[in-house]
């Protein structure tokens, strides 16, 4: 049985949560920061602020950055901004600029469950590139022969930063944007077939289904590029 959602909070509720750790917040502070755009509560059909305990944490988060870590505004609202995408914020108060997390080295194939979960992180292109030491033109070689996909508003997804960290360690060795265009292809040949599998499979459970299909034909990668390697001859 799920647990009833949290009642909301009013300002002077708010102030009371906070005002332990924050003796000199008050319900001006709130409202101003409000009008800030660093907090957007709820409104009743009566107009009365309805703030959620999320509202409470980001208010504690802003409060905390320009107690201990002095802080601007401006500052606050890119970190904010960069949690909303799913990225970190910086703790070095010098560079308070927010970091893409690294993807787990040695990756063995994604488990269904990791292939059917939602992601959130979504990253410019100058945070793609300051995450993965790539300069600007590597990105846009990258953008332009499709191995990066940026979405309607020009963000780049988990998948990218993935795809740009990989590149990145390829560079090393040579390989440059341009020999990369034979994995998008068959990437999108992949894609194919695992939506020509799921044929009758679409509606409720799709998603599932398109999971394990992904998982197979990723193994299935994996192994032929591994037995090749460990072919004699080599």
């Amino acid at each position: 049985m799920s647990a009833a959602p949290a009642r909301p909070l009013t300002v002077g509720a708010v102030v009371r949560a906070l005002v332990e750790e924050f003796p000199d917040v008050t319900i001006s502070k709130v409202r101003f920061l409000e009008s800030e755009g660093l907090v957007t509560p709820a409104r009743s059909a009566s107009g009365y602020r309805q703030f959620s305990t999320d509202d409470v944490d980001r208010l504690r988060f802003v409060l905390r950055a320009q107690r201990d870590r002095f802080w601007p505004l401006k500052v606050i609202k890119d970190n904010l901004d960069a949690m909303d995408r799913g990225l970190g914020t910086m703790d070095d108060a010098e560079d308070p600029r927010p970091r893409a997390p690294l993807p787990e080295p040695d990756r063995s194939v994604p488990d269904v469950e990791e292939l059917a979960a939602p992601t959130t992180l979504r990253l410019t292109s100058a945070e793609l590139a300051r995450s993965t030491g790539l300069d600007p033109a590597a990105v846009e070689d990258l953008r332009a022969t499709g191995l990066l996909r940026p979405d309607a508003e020009g963000l780049h997804s988990e998948y990218d930063l993935q795809v740009a960290h990989a590149a990145a360690g390829l560079a090393a060795y040579g390989v440059q944007a341009r020999h990369l265009r034979s994995f998008r292809t068959a990437a999108d040949r992949e894609v194919g077939l695992v939506e020509q599998a799921l044929g009758p499979r679409r509606g409720a459970g799709a998603d599932e289904h398109a999971a394990v299909v992904a998982h197979l034909c990723l193994t299935l990668h994996a192994a032929l590029v591994r037995g090749g390697l460990a072919s004699p001859g080599r």
